[in-house]
């Protein structure tokens, strides 16, 4: 009995690789699905077509893997510090906010400042 050796899924024609997007901006990961023959959608993204700068965090179906062309391939970018989304504006904040976090917390009024007559 001879063993047949196994050869890679040869691809039909009307099949493509799914690319890489995790880790792409938005933007690149548009040209880069357009490339590749793939569709994409974002279902944490309405305004998907407007964004540029968030960063594609998850991908399904998985990088390599052969789809039809123009098939659909979802992908998910991170949330900005709001949980809305998005990179927002980087730029420096003039003037700088106050030292001491969020709020300086202030210290309770004690025995000798209750009732006190001045």
């Amino acid at each position: 009995m001879t063993s047949v050796p196994k050869t890679p899924k040869t691809p039909r024609t009307d099949e493509v690789r799914v690319p890489r997007l995790t880790g792409l901006m938005a933007v690149d990961a548009r040209e880069a699905a357009a490339k590749h023959g793939v569709l994409l959608a974002a279902p944490d993204r309405p305004d998907f077509h407007l964004a540029v700068v968030d960063y594609v965090v998850r991908q399904y179906p998985t990088p390599g893997v052969w789809i039809p062309r123009d098939a659909v391939v979802t992908v998910w970018f991170e949330l900005g510090p709001d949980d809305t989304g998005g990179a927002g504006v980087r730029e420096p904040r003039r003037p700088k906010p106050p030292d001491g976090g969020l709020h300086r917390e202030t210290a309770e009024p004690g025995p000798e400042e209750v009732g006190a007559v001045w």
